[in-house]
């Protein structure tokens, strides 16, 4: 989480030429129009980083989760429901990869577990925003979305004792984030960040039900953080 924020505000000091004129008392306002169509259009692109929450049947060592930074990329389709409302659909793909480090193995090759994920995602989601004040505009973002994780492995007849990590290739979450609309000369720019949350349980437990991986998972969920930025 902290990376991510590092992140983005790198990103944000190297367009700072561009941002700082945004917040002028009296700025000349851009693109006075763009918030009164009833239908809008962009693309985002943004980078991720994706950990795991476990439920645990017995009070053992935990598994430990390493993180990685992985790439974002979608489409925008935006409903204005009232001035300050919209309703977005924003289907995009997003990649990312987690290591399981298992406790009880002294062979590598059993206690780590690489997992490269690729999800589908398509969230439904509830844009508020405020009073546009002269060209920026902060918002708040929530909702729920659909995931096809096509690096499950669920169909795969292996399990952890042959190498191979399962996990359930649907997956159903809710999101929540924030950012604000930059309006330049020719474009609305928006960075935000949000978190996504697994509601379903996405574990396919091993084939032994006493497996030294998968037997004390109770449940397992995908939970993230998304740093997107999004043109329209």
């Amino acid at each position: 989480m902290r990376r991510s924020f590092f992140l983005l505000f790198l990103i944000l000091m190297g367009n700072a030429s561009v941002l700082v004129g945004q917040f002028n008392e009296k700025p000349i306002l851009n693109l006075e129009n763009e918030d009164k169509a009833l239908l809008n259009w962009g693309y985002f692109l943004g980078f991720n980083q994706y950990d795991f929450k476990f439920e645990y049947k017995n009070d053992l060592q935990d598994i430990l989760v390493n993180k990685s930074v992985g790439f974002n990329v979608g489409l925008i389709g935006e409903v204005r429901l009232h001035e300050h409302f919209d309703l977005r659909f924003e289907p995009g793909l997003y990649y990312g990869s987690r290591t399981l480090g298992f406790p009880g193995f002294s062979e590598e090759s059993d206690a780590i577990r690489e997992v490269k994920s690729t999800y589908i995602n398509f969230p439904l989601l509830l844009k508020a925003s405020t009073k546009r004040i002269g060209n920026w505009k902060p918002f708040i973002v929530g909702g729920v979305s659909a995931s096809m994780n096509l690096g499950s492995n669920e169909d795969s007849l292996d399990d952890n004792s042959s190498g191979t990590f399962r996990m359930k290739k649907q997956v159903f979450n809710y999101e929540l984030g924030f950012g604000i609309d930059f309006y330049t000369e020719y474009f609305k720019f928006s960075p935000s960040i949000r978190g996504v949350f697994a509601i379903t349980d996405e574990l396919i437990p091993d084939n032994d039900p006493s497996s030294p991986w998968t037997g004390n998972i109770e449940a397992l969920r995908t939970r993230g953080v998304f740093v997107n930025f999004t043109f329209e």
